[in-house]
Order: C-alpha cells, then structure tokens, then sequence
C-alpha cells in the first residue's frame, strides 16, 4: 500500500447533485445504528476488485496480481485514519467518477422513499440491495479518500468527499495497482481504530470471502478470515449459522434465508453448488429489476462472472455460488452463451431448484412466505417456459371469491359444481376490489368459484397454460356459458323487455362499444363490460397503458333485465325517449365498476350532479 497524494491546484470539483446529497444524509443517519456494516461493505469491494484483477489476467499476464494479494485493513489511532488497501483491478478517473460519483443510479428515489419508511429493523439490508454499500463509510468517516490506480495504466487518481453534496478528483500517486480507501474517522467512531474490534467484524461479515483479509496490529498483518470456499466443504461440516453469515455476506443481506440447497453433482458435469432462496424480498420493485439471473459462477474456486446467466429469468429470485472444474479458467463471454458444459449445468440447477420448491410446498407455513414474496416471478415460467409450464401450474398459490387465503389449481378442480366446465378467472389490479366485482355476480349467486389475478402476469400466464387437468382456463369477461350451470335462486324482479334499449344504446354509443346486449351473469348490478373477440379486459388496460391501444379493445356493454334502472329505461326507449345522455351514463359507470375512469372525468362529473340535484330537487 503507498500512500495517495494529490496536487490540490489540480484537484476537480464536481457535484453529486440533490437527490444524491439527501440520499447520502439518509445513509448516514439513518442506518446509524448499524454502522458496524462499513466493514462488510468495503472488505467485500476490495475483495471483487482481486478476483476480477485475477479474471483479466487470463488474458492479460502483465497486469497479473501478486501471488500474495489480499486485503489489508490499517487502523491508525494517533491519525485517527482507518484504510482497506488492495490488490485489485483500481479504478481510472473516469471510473472513480462513475463508480463513486453516482449512488443507487438506477432507483434513487425508490431507494429514499424506501429508506425513509422503513422500520428501523429492515432498514440494514437496504443499503445493499439499492447498491449504495461504498456509502456506508460516511457513517463512521467524516471525509472518505479513495486513491486508486487501474491494472496496466501509471497514472493514479484520488477521489475524496466529506459527503456533503460534491467531490473532488486529482491526480495522485500510487506504486502499483490497486485501491486505498482511507477514512477519516469521526469522533465516536473510535472503537473501529481498535484491531480487535476490527477482526472481530471482519470474522463475523467476511469470514468467507476467498481472498486474505488482514488486520495491522502491533506492526504484524494479521489473518482475519478463514477464506475458505464455502460451496466446496462438505454439507455435513457446515452450520446453519455458517449459511446464513455466507447468504448475508453474498447478497448484502439481513434476513435468514427461506432454503438452502447445498449439494456437489458429479457425473457428465461435476459442478459444487450453494443457492439459498431469500427470506424477504427486494425492496427494489419489479418493473426496476433486471430479468437475468446473477448466481454467481466461480472456476476452480476463482469468481469468473454472475452474468453466466444459470438460472433463468423466472428463478432470478434465488442467489448463490457455482463452482465447476470442467470450464477452462480463460472462458470468454462468448463461449459461456455457447458451451454444452454450461447448458447442462444450467438444466440441472432448474432441476434442483424446482425440486426443491415442489418439497417446501408441501408445507404451508413454509413456502407461503417463499410464494408471497416471489409468486409474481414464478407465474412468469408458466407464461415463457413450456418446458417447465407443468411443474409450475402445480406451485401457483391463487386467491379466491370462495376460500379465505391462498388456494391451489388442484383445490379449486376439486371444488368444482356440477356442470361446471372451466376453471373462471377474473385478472384486475386490485385484490379488493376484484372481490367486490359485478363480473362475480351471476356466477356468486350459483355457488360457482372465481379465481382472484391481480400481479400484472396474471394477464398472461393463463393464455399459456390453456387448462389444468383437463379443465379449461376461462377469464370471465370474455363471456361465460351460464347454461350448464345450477340456476339462480328464484327472483322478484321481472325481466324487462330491453329489445327496444339495446338498439338505442347501440345508436348512441356507436363506435364506444362493440355490441350492447342483456345478460343473465348479473344479480345486483345495472351493467356490466365483458370483452369482444380477443383479449380479456385486464389484457385490454394493459395494452392500453402500454401504448398499444390501437388494437380491438371496445369492450361490450351487457345489460341486467332484472335491475329496476334498466326496466325503466327500456320502458322510457319504448316510448322514443332520447337515449344520449343515459346511454353514456351506463357506459362510464360500467366503466368505474372495472376501477377504469370514465371516458371524460368532468362531464360524467357533471351528469352525476345533475341526476342527484333532480333527484333531490
């Protein structure tokens, strides 16, 4: 480790920017109480930085590490100065810029949202799962330097920040490659210049990364870390606590996780394997996260990269380590999309992973958890993955008008009606008021079940599946044969002729709809939509909010002869009476009924004021 200087006339000021500056203040404060996560956060970035210096020099001899790379951790009580120094990769200026420049680029504002309302005790694991770990120092720190020279390059860079809102960049010294993170430590921050402080935390948060990490005492570096490769040790030899400290350091969580499946395959291909299912999931949102796999693939124990993609997207979910010997150290990007070898381990992880998953359902109380936080994920293999589409249907845990909690495709089968011909689905955004929905009315009312869909996916899965057990999957507004069905229970109402208000409907909505018609599916509701030839309703929002509205999607207005609404509007069409107003009035208030907006917010507004003031006049 060499020392970092800079010429400061040289020294380039730039600005994080505001978001940055009130994301950095959230970091600081408000992950106060566990501030001991610096050290995981840092060793295992210096960490990185070896194995992927080691990676490029397959290709690269000249800027090979030197066999006795590690990380050195260097208290220094009278300078009041802590510094991680490596071996790494380093970083050039743009990349200091880049890298440390930015924070949590692609959620900031989720992240500070996130962070703001979290409970103190899930906060912890944020600062991981946002990408903002490098940050972590300005708990203990009140100036971070980083000086840091890249493999193959001479010139060396320091990046330095007190954490309020910029940093600076100038040109530094170093002797050889690598990175110095030096900070400067606060006033109460004094226990972290103490080396058996130190030890004891690296033992506990990065007992398990593969290259030595060392703490300086009494002028001797001192080993602070068993670096063994976990995945490659016996499972008898491992504890739970082992486990879940590896899980914890691997992914930058808190949390325990939900399974660990830990197993060494030999044959065709020998490959060690250590995945775990998380026990919480990301706070990052769906539609942000990435839809690849970042289980990581080590050969010969060396990190090669986590973007050999393993597992696929609808297992994203599951985190771990792989480690093969039948991959040459060299293998290129390329290559890894091409190998048989890979292929075959890819297989043979889905295998495992779904074995795995179709046991734990077994019991309840255990995978419930795993479902709710990862269910949405898993319903994407049912939509993309043929091979797997079978297996899958089996995990799916559904909601239902009929059964409190959760409920199975085979447990609705098993509940079917008499006379019942399909599996009825009905997809919306929201669970409660899919509960609630006029399209449950008729089939409510015979004592016919509906399954509740309310992830996004839930608009497409069923298309792909078609049928489970020989039942067909039927969205129930796309029209449902209520003929084979037990009838409803004997009514007061008189079914009105509506011949003469289906064909002024139609006049005046025109092109709004594409047809208008009496329905027998409606018990306490006025009107309803159900969907034309193609998609379902929810598919249609769908497309819609996309910018895909260009296809098919006028909904059909369908109208309930029994409600006393519609008996007296089809008396009032009878006699010739104007339809306009009524007719667009109907069409919006089936329209709220699908939590949809009306066509035009303010007038229906205002048709509505003026139906309650001559109603109430």
């Amino acid at each position: 480790m060499t020392e970092g200087k800079h010429q400061g006339a040289q020294a380039e000021t730039h600005d994080f920017g505001a978001e940055v500056g009130r994301l950095l203040d959230l970091v600081v404060h408000s992950l106060y109480s566990e501030r001991e996560i610096f050290i995981r956060e840092l060793v295992a970035n210096a960490a990185d930085a070896t194995d992927r210096r080691r990676f490029e020099s397959l290709t690269r001899p000249d800027i090979a590490p030197p066999d006795s790379a590690k990380v050195r951790v260097i208290p220094d009580k009278p300078g009041r100065t802590l510094t991680i120094s490596d071996d790494g990769i380093g970083m050039n200026r743009d990349e200091l810029i880049a890298n440390l420049g930015t924070i949590a680029r692609s959620g900031t504002r989720a992240f500070g949202v996130t962070l703001a309302e979290a409970r103190p005790e899930d906060r912890p694991s944020l600062i991981g799962q946002f990408g903002v770990g490098f940050y972590a120092a300005f708990m203990v720190a009140d100036r971070v330097e980083v000086t840091s020279r890249k493999a193959g390059e001479d010139t060396a860079w320091t990046w330095a920040s007190e954490g309020r809102g910029s940093f600076t960049i100038a040109p530094a010294v170093r002797d050889e490659p690598g990175t110095d993170v030096v900070l400067h430590m606060k006033p109460d921050a004094d226990e972290y210049l103490d080396p058996m402080r130190l030890e004891t935390a690296i033992r506990r948060w990065a007992d398990h990364v593969t290259i030595p990490v060392t703490v300086a005492r009494d002028g001797k570096d001192i080993a602070a870390n068993e670096g063994t490769a976990l995945w490659r040790r016996p499972k008898a030899e491992v504890s739970e606590q082992s486990y879940t400290e590896f899980y914890r350091h691997l992914g930058h969580l808190f949390d325990t996780p939900a399974a660990t499946l830990h197993w060494r395959a030999e044959g065709a291909v020998e490959f060690a394997a250590l995945l775990f299912i998380p026990g919480a999931r990301p706070f990052e949102p769906m539609s942000e996260q990435e839809r690849v796999s970042r289980v990581r693939l080590h050969v010969c124990r060396m990190f090669i990269t986590d973007r050999a993609e393993l597992l696929p997207p609808w297992l994203r979910f599951v985190d771990g380590v792989v480690d093969t010997e039948d991959l040459p150290l060299n293998v290129s990007r390329e290559m890894l999309q091409a190998t048989p070898v890979l292929a075959r381990i890819r297989k043979a992880l889905t295998n495992r992973v779904l074995t795995e998953l179709k046991t734990l359902a077994k019991e309840s109380e255990t995978y419930l958890p795993i479902w709710e936080n990862f269910g949405a994920i898993l319903k994407e293999g049912v939509w993309e993955d043929s091979e797997h589409r079978k297996e899958l249907a089996a995990l799916l845990r559904l909601r239902s008008s009929a059964a409190e909690g959760w409920t199975t495709l085979a447990d609705y089968v098993g509940r079917m009606k008499e006379g019942q011909e399909a599996i009825y689905v009905l997809a919306g955004d929201n669970p409660a008021a899919l509960a609630s929905s006029p399209q449950l009315e008729g089939l409510r009312a015979r004592g016919v079940e509906v399954l509740l869909l309310s992830d996004p996916i839930d608009s497409f899965w069923p298309e792909r599946l078609e049928s489970f057990e020989g039942k067909p999957i039927r969205s129930i507004t796309q029209g449902v044969d209520l003929s084979t069905l037990p009838p409803l229970p004997a009514q007061d109402a008189v079914e009105a002729d509506i011949a003469a208000l289906v064909a002024a409907l139609k006049t005046a909505l025109g092109s709004q709809v594409a047809d208008v018609r009496g329905t027998d599916r409606l018990v306490d509701s006025a009107v309803v939509l159900a969907a034309a030839a193609g998609p379902d309703l929810q598919m249609q929002r769908l497309l819609t909010r996309a910018g895909r509205a260009g296809l098919p999607a006028t909904p059909v207005l369908e109208l309930n002869p029994r409600h006393a609404l519609i008996a007296a509007l089809a008396g009032r069409a009878r006699d010739g009476g104007d339809m306009d107003e009524a007719a667009s009035m109907l069409l919006d208030l089936a329209r709220v009924q699908e939590g949809d907006l009306p066509r035009e917010p303010a007038s229906f507004a205002r048709r509505i004021e003026q139906a309650l003031a001559r109603a109430w006049g």
